[in-house]
């Protein structure tokens, strides 16, 4: 039996989304985006053009429960950076998980799900997440929340594939051809994209600013 997810701040008008009308697809790629990078650009634009979403969120999260904080730049500076490569008027930057008073996924996807529930949305998450997915609070509530699309990423794919959460959720996998119906299915259901692949990371970036920003400082 799945545990239920507790209600979180439904009904407060000071949580707001971007706007977005009953029978429309949209796509939800949530994560901290510190920072963002080319590799969440094309998950994006494969996402839209492959599931033929009239939108994609790119929603900045406080942070990510499963990792330190040290490091996380502001809400307001991850959001300037990501308006860099959310291009387009289908891309949308949202942040509202800090008014909805909750950094876990399982609580936000069932908030949206109530408050539109004529939308068709779905989530978007790289195979690197889809790998410990089983870690995830009410994962399983996640996946029959909404359909979920996973982009490939290097090196993860056999890691994301042979996962616990891959493997338990495998009858409902949607063949890669039928991609584009995925928002139009009743969760569970989730399918694998594959996409050209960027080998950039968001920890790899810090690290190599990180560098830089030391070896700067012994110059004199």
């Amino acid at each position: 039996m799945t545990r239920k997810i507790p209600l979180q701040s439904f009904g407060s008008l000071r949580v707001r989304t971007p706007l977005c009308l009953p029978g429309q697809r949209i796509g939800v790629m949530g994560g901290s985006f510190n920072p963002p990078h080319a590799g969440h650009q094309i998950a994006a634009e494969a996402a839209m053009r492959r599931l033929g979403l009239d939108q994609v969120w790119w929603l900045i999260t406080p942070g990510n429960p499963l990792k330190s904080r040290n490091g996380l730049s502001s809400a307001d500076g991850r959001t300037a950076l990501v308006r860099s490569f959310a291009r387009g008027p289908q891309m949308k930057i949202t942040s509202f998980e800090k008014d909805l008073g909750t950094g876990f996924t399982a609580a936000t996807l069932a908030f949206l799900k109530r408050r539109y529930p004529g939308v068709r949305f779905v989530w978007i998450m790289g195979a690197d997440n889809l790998a410990s997915f089983d870690r995830w609070q009410h994962w399983r509530s996640i996946a029959e929340t909404m359909p979920i699309v996973v982009v490939d990423r290097p090196g993860w794919r056999h890691p994301a594939l042979s996962s616990r959460a891959a493997q338990a959720l495998s009858r409902w996998r949607v063949a890669e051809s039928e991609a584009r119906s995925l928002p139009d299915r009743k969760p569970p259901a989730w399918t694998l994209l594959t996409i050209r692949l960027s080998d950039l990371s968001s920890t790899a970036l810090r690290k190599a600013a990180s560098a830089k920003a030391e070896s700067s400082e012994l110059v004199y």
